[in-house]
């Protein structure tokens, strides 16, 4: 396998066979903006009844809104990972969430989506939460972002969030990162949303003073628990604080559109919304809602993994479009490169597919393939319509994992609740599910692990 730089010469024009096939007439700038925890059901266009979002209800009526759209994991690390590099995290390794006392991170030898971006000239920058590592070769600069502003994991790991909690006594202050360096220890989180958004928009107004295309990837801290709005949203929301919240990250994404349309390059931006996880249901109030999927964060359960996706670019993606088709967290990857006219690197194994007929065209796609893992472990396996769970988990109910030794099927097209184990009456249904988990088990190539 090449080494990472070797790929990256090789998109720059150094090989041959990694040339663009059809370069478009002007690449679009891309906008990634990326919830913490957000739930299926937390948003006004998803179904919430006391929740305001009109900035992402608008965006969704000037483009396409997904009902089948999935994160490659119930949780932080591994979905990013699989955002960023358009592969199963099992294949990075980066199957759990990392911690301040963590050694590991995203390998060297991982492309990034900024990475193979970056050789056909777009200017690059991460601003919110990282959570790909915290020491100095995995961090967002080292891995193909010209900028990075925010924090290096979740807001919750520090000794300050967890007050009188002994495992939590010996770690360091949640830091502030510009680029490389701390600028501030604890930084206040009331205030995140905003910093981060002043930090985006000038990002955007920097590239097209400098006739740049850009890449701006916004992984908002919240709605992850401890939750913190300015004093603008705070106690506004009739949701409570987790409303104040989710309605600040809405202004925020309001503001990023408003600049695209200010600067001009409204139209020549693809937007894209989505959640890393679904909702933290243990946190109760605190946690959001699933809408009617089953349970949320840290179980391969729909509510776990299958999230809002909301895509714009006017005049490109049809307007006001609900589409049933299907799509993963490591589609985003390929289908930015073919957007931008870069191609793939050709080294490695990807999970991701180009979403293009689908947000173009209208088209109903491919049909549903999705591994649910959780860690390491592979739980379940939807195909097509079925789903079937060999093991699952109910996050917070104290009874750990669950292994099925027959295995529960559901329906999920007539069943999204997933709450009618049909396994009995379709066993030849189970039969062909658990072939194509055991062949992908001995198949899939699995990275060292990253703790």
């Amino acid at each position: 396998m090449l080494n990472r730089r070797d790929v990256v010469r090789m998109l720059a024009g150094g090989g041959a066979s990694m040339r663009l096939q059809s370069q478009p007439v002007s690449r679009p700038n891309i906008v990634i903006l990326f919830a913490d925890d957000l739930g299926y059901g937390d948003l006004g266009c998803y179904g919430h009844p006391t929740i305001r979002t009109p900035n992402l209800d608008r965006m969704a009526s000037e483009g396409m809104r997904f009902t089948q759209f999935y994160s490659a994991a119930p949780m932080c690390t591994p979905s990013r990972a699989a955002l960023l590099t358009g592969r199963l995290p099992i294949r990075s390794g980066l199957m759990q969430v990392l911690f301040p006392f963590s050694q590991g991170g995203i390998p060297a030898s991982e492309i990034t989506l900024a990475e193979a971006l970056k050789p056909a000239g777009y200017a690059t920058a991460c601003v919110g939460k990282w959570h790909l590592g915290h020491l100095a070769q995995y961090r967002a600069t080292r891995h193909g972002f010209d900028r990075y502003f925010g924090i290096p994991y979740s807001n919750d790991m520090s000794r300050a969030t967890n007050p009188g909690a002994s495992s939590w006594a010996k770690a360091p202050p949640t830091p502030l990162v510009r680029d490389d360096e701390v600028i501030e220890e604890e930084p206040d989180q009331r205030q995140l949303t905003p910093r981060y958004t002043e930090q985006a928009v000038r990002f955007i107004q920097d590239s097209t003073r400098d006739r740049r295309q850009f890449l701006l990837y916004l992984p908002y801290t919240f709605p992850h628990v401890p939750l913190f709005a300015s004093e603008r949203f705070l106690g506004k929301s009739a949701r409570g604080l987790y409303g104040d919240v989710v309605e600040e990250l809405d202004w925020s994404v309001g503001e990023i559109l408003r600049t695209l349309r200010e600067q001009g390059v409204d139209r020549n931006t693809l937007v894209l919304f989505t959640s890393d996880n679904g909702p933290w249901l243990v946190k109760k109030e605190e946690g959001g809602s699933a809408g009617l999927l089953r349970e949320g964060k840290g179980s391969t359960w729909e509510g776990g993994m299958r999230e809002p996706f909301i895509a714009r670019w006017p005049g490109r993606i049809p307007a006001g479009v609900v589409t049933q088709a299907f799509g993963t967290m490591m589609d985003v990857f390929p289908t930015c490169l073919k957007a931008a006219g870069v191609p793939a690197p050709t080294d490695r194994v990807y999970d991701g597919q180009d979403l293009s007929p689908s947000l173009f065209e209208n088209h109903a796609g491919r049909e549903p393939l999705m591994f649910y893992y959780f860690h390491e472990d592979l739980r379940a396996l939807r195909k097509g319509p079925w789903k079937i769970h060999v093991a699952s988990s109910a996050p917070g109910s104290g009874q750990g994992v669950v292994r099925h030794e027959q295995p529960l099927l559901f329906h999920l097209e007539r069943d999204p609740s997933e709450k009618h184990d049909v396994a009995d009456t379709h066993p030849a249904v189970v039969k062909d599910l658990l072939r194509v988990m055991e062949q992908h088990t001995a198949s899939v190539e699995r990275g060292a692990p990253q703790r």
